[in-house]
């Protein structure tokens, strides 16, 4: 991070400054979790729904910390000696978390860099993650630290980069209406990208039209056409089709339809092992090899080469950059057991994703059979006992042995799968599952292991690899 004084801080985020520290008038860093805060950092004291961050000021000072940015002096200021409050710089905002996005807007600014916005309802962290490593073969990239894609996560991921960042992705995410609005109103993109209109957060958005309007507020600080502005997504035609999303930006698309700027065709799945598909731009074609299970991700990894030509790359660098994808968190990732292999895939779960990955289930090769391991999906709204019930028919009819589902909504899973041929196991708990584990499993099985995050499959991940 580049040097930030105080005075800076206070002007941006029209602070009052309550207290300074003469032996340190500059932070180098920003950091909202007390337990990494030290010397040189800015701490962010946030109020949230459970704790009060406040209250570790005195623990991030004993730390070395000597900025904190508070919201209030209540409790914690007393247990502050008076002597030591002239080595503090008590810097006192009406809100925590607006300000610090307020301060990481305009640090991100000062950097003039290229910058890049991700969103969709499925694949926004693969796809930045994509973008990430094709931006890299020409500049140096930065991107969101882990999943950190919130009014938190976004400035804290801001200002990890420096003055040799040259280029910039950034995943934002939402859940209700206006959070897009806030989170590219700190960007101010060149290029905004959305991968796809789903079903996720349904039951707060109430429809896919709320969820279409809601992705596209991603285009309300993206840089005009005069400046460049692009707006990238993966064409459809109800939505993502470039009469819905028309505005004062240019417009890119990709898609195996053939209406589209590039044009996806040929995949061919070899399971765990990755894809491979043609990819038709400007009257020529492009062989891409991506080390990423799922057919879905021939149109992510489309997306990132359309983004990597917007920002100076060429093709040929921006495909060679794919070759070298690792992807955040559990996607899809092999763990290779002591008799089994996994994939596992708990890092969240939809209805998309989860098909997604049962098309990779069935197209991974086994020595045993290929079971499937689902859980519960959340916030799909009022419909959301359809929806697992049409997963439930999907896998019913994916060249997969054994279904087991897990949770109060994963039975309407296992009623879907019913009738289908392949062998149907329901469990209330995790535990239950893990408990007849070895009766389920079995050497040279490959298993898929996956639900929306909350129910922390992972466990199960674990277990499993060690049979």
């Amino acid at each position: 991070m580049k040097k930030i004084s105080i005075e800076d801080i206070v002007a941006v985020t029209g602070a009052k400054l309550l207290a300074s520290c003469e032996n340190e008038n500059a932070i180098t860093g920003v950091k909202h979790d007390s337990r990494e805060c030290g010397e040189g950092d800015l701490f962010v004291a946030i109020i949230g729904g459970v704790q009060d961050g406040h209250k570790y000021i005195p623990q991030v000072l004993a730390a070395g910390c000597r900025s904190v940015l508070v919201s209030h002096t209540n409790g914690w200021l007393d247990e502050i000696d008076e002597a030591d409050r002239d080595n503090i710089n008590i810097i006192m905002v009406d809100d925590t978390v607006y300000k610090m996005g307020e301060l990481a807007k305009w640090y991100l600014d000062g950097l003039g860099i290229k910058k890049i916005a991700v969103t969709g309802s499925v694949g926004k962290t693969s796809t930045r993650d994509m973008i990430y490593f094709a931006l890299s073969e020409k500049y140096n990239t930065g991107k969101n630290l882990k999943n950190f894609n919130n009014d938190i996560g976004l400035p804290i991921s801001i200002f990890q980069f420096d003055e040799n960042t040259e280029a910039a992705v950034l995943e934002i995410g939402m859940n209700h209406f206006n959070e897009l609005s806030r989170l590219t109103r700190i960007i101010e993109p060149e290029i905004a990208v959305i991968t796809n209109i789903g079903v996720a957060h349904m039951e707060n958005l109430g429809s896919r039209d709320g969820i279409f309007k809601a992705k596209m507020e991603i285009t309300e600080a993206l840089a005009s056409k005069a400046q460049g502005g692009t707006l990238v997504y993966a064409r459809d035609e109800e939505f993502l089709n470039g009469e819905r999303t028309a505005g004062d930006y240019d417009q890119v698309s990709v898609g195996t339809n053939g209406h589209s700027d590039y044009i996806i065709s040929d995949i061919d799945d070899f399971g765990l092992e990755g894809i491979e598909f043609n990819l038709e731009h400007n009257e020529q074609v492009y062989r891409v090899k991506l080390p990423v299970a799922g057919l879905h991700n021939a149109t992510n990894a489309a997306i990132a080469i359309a983004v990597a030509q917007l920002a100076g790359v060429s093709i040929e660098d921006a495909i060679r950059g794919l070759g070298k994808v690792n992807l955040t968190g559990s996607r899809l990732k092999k763990v290779s057991g002591k008799n089994v292999t996994v994939i596992d895939d708990t890092y969240n779960a939809n209805p998309d994703s989860m098909k997604s990955a049962l098309r990779v289930l069935e197209k991974t090769k086994a020595k045993g059979k290929r079971v499937a391991i689902l859980g519960d999906m959340y916030e799909l709204g009022d419909n959301e006992a359809k929806q697992h019930f049409g997963v439930g028919i999907f896998a019913r009819n994916c060249q997969i042995d054994t279904l087991i589902s897990i949770g109060e909504l994963g039975k309407n899973i296992s009623d879907g799968a019913n009738g289908g041929g392949l062998t149907v196991k329901h469990y209330d708990t995790k535990e239950e599952m893990i408990a007849e584990m070895k009766s389920l499993i079995h050497s040279g099985d490959v298993i898929l292991v996956k639900a929306s995050r909350g129910l922390h499959l992972e466990d199960i991940v674990k277990e499993v690899a060690a049979i």
